[in-house]
């Protein structure tokens, strides 16, 4: 199966009514997980998957991903600060040409540049420990990634209408 990539603007005539989107953020320990609700509207932190072996991940992605309908996967791609790809845009992409081989759903890459960052100065606000910080900081951040997609998404919904200059 080949590797399904797409811009975001090109996955919204793919998608189904009521189906989901999930959201990854890919770390070398872990995955953060989010899903959409099925209006596409709110991305909802999901789990965090423990990263073992590529193919253990994978079942219990494709797993939820069965579970919840999920049309396509949205995967933060870690460019660096100054828009350059370096060894992590890589190892996502390696991640992407990988799972791809597992499932016929498209792929869109959103950039998560600053997104655990935003999501932990959020959970310092709050006052949350370490430990918890830690515990849910992956699946915070696939959040902050999948909101950012589909508010793009529904931007890009309602001015597909209007006459733009």
């Amino acid at each position: 199966m080949a590797t399904k990539v797409l811009p975001l603007v090109e996955l919204k005539p793919l998608l189904g009514p009521r189906q989901r989107l999930i959201g990854i953020d890919l770390g070398t320990k872990t995955i953060g997980l989010s899903l959409s609700d099925v209006e596409r509207r709110i991305a909802t932190p999901l789990e965090t998957i423990r990263r073992t072996k590529f193919t253990k991940d994978a079942e219990r992605l494709l797993a939820l991903a069965d579970q919840f309908d999920v049309a396509a996967f949205v995967i933060g791609l870690p460019l660096n600060m100054d828009g350059s790809a370096g060894p992590r845009v890589q190892a996502t992409e390696a991640f992407v040409r990988s799972l791809s081989g597992l499932t016929s759903r498209p792929f869109c890459y959103w950039d998560e540049r600053l997104s655990t960052a935003a999501v932990t100065r959020d959970l310092i606000a709050q006052d949350a420990s370490r430990a918890k910080r830690a515990a849910v900081v992956d699946k915070l951040a696939a959040a902050f990634i999948l909101q950012g997609a589909l508010d793009r998404l529904a931007w890009v919904h309602e001015t597909a209408d209007k006459d733009l200059p």
